[in-house]
């Protein structure tokens, strides 16, 4: 097993930075799968991880200038490490302004991703950051837990509000309740509540369109469109994923499958990131 790569683009190791700071506001521990084409950041919906699961995907040829993956075998050419986004995260933010930054998969006491960052200096001697961050490297057997997840069968899909306003609308519900109501319907409606014995609060938005989804369109063409879809799901989770979002995305949108799951993704054009959040009883 094999893994070398360097980014000489500022951009592109800024926007990196981004990606990572993201996935650290999301989980503590991930799954980073490498292979040929992509790069993968997984967290499967694991009881452990309150049944949240998360997928992020970046083409490999928009963050680096050079990419040498040899996986496991020829037949299965991929990586997979588990690993702390945080220390990834920190060790980049390092090197934000570095002429060029080198990854590879060393062996030290353990298993390390390495990553040297060439800084700038003021004389000919160049300064090189090295920062070893250690990971476990998941066996062949455990690695269909980390392929990607297919689209639930959702009920309703719709483009999500700006995330700003709605990060600000979860933070002020957060202290009234643990608990809030997605709801939405094929009118490009939707309704974030929460209720409790003393308080019942809910903030509706309008007009904000439903994505075409070929057959699942096909299916919710004979769902009323005034219908509401709804799950109900642990606040924080919610604002977990509100608040360390850095991906800027261009499209954003949320499927809920009434009662279960609401499945929220985050797409832009290097980056995609899918969040799935159980619905609590």
């Amino acid at each position: 097993m094999k893994f070398r790569a360097k980014i000489n683009d500022v951009g592109c190791l800024n926007h990196l930075t981004r990606v990572l700071n993201t996935i650290t506001k999301l989980t503590k521990t991930c799954v980073l799968r490498l292979t040929v084409d992509n790069v993968y950041f997984v967290l499967s919906g694991k009881v452990a991880n309150g049944g949240v699961s998360m997928w992020c995907e970046l083409l490999q040829v928009n963050f680096f200038d050079e990419y040498q993956l040899e996986g496991v075998s020829a037949e299965a050419n991929e990586i997979c490490l588990e690993v702390a986004p945080e220390n990834l995260s920190r060790a980049f933010k390092t090197a934000q302004n570095a002429k060029s930054v080198k990854i590879k998969l060393t062996k030290k006491h353990r298993p390390c991703l390495t990553l040297a960052a060439e800084l700038p200096s003021l004389s000919s001697i160049s300064r090189v950051v090295t920062h070893d961050i250690p990971v476990d490297i998941i066996p062949r057997r455990l690695w269909h837990d980390f392929k990607e997840p297919t689209v639930p069968d959702f009920d309703v899909s719709i483009y999500l509000p700006p995330l700003k306003t709605m990060k600000s609308v979860v933070d002020r519900m957060k202290n009234l309740s643990n608990y809030l109501v997605v709801e939405a319907n094929l009118n490009g409606e939707m309704n974030l509540k929460i209720e409790t014995d003393l308080v019942s609060v809910t903030t509706h938005f309008r007009d904000l369109g439903n994505p075409p989804w070929g057959d699942n369109a096909m299916q919710s063409q004979s769902r009323d469109a005034e219908a509401m879809a709804h799950a109900r799901v642990d606040i924080r989770k919610l604002q977990q994923f509100l608040m360390g979002q850095q991906v800027n995305p261009n499209k954003s949108m949320c499927n809920i499958v009434d009662k279960r799951i609401v499945h929220l993704i985050l797409l832009q054009e290097d980056v995609s990131l899918q969040y799935f959040i159980p619905a609590v009883a």
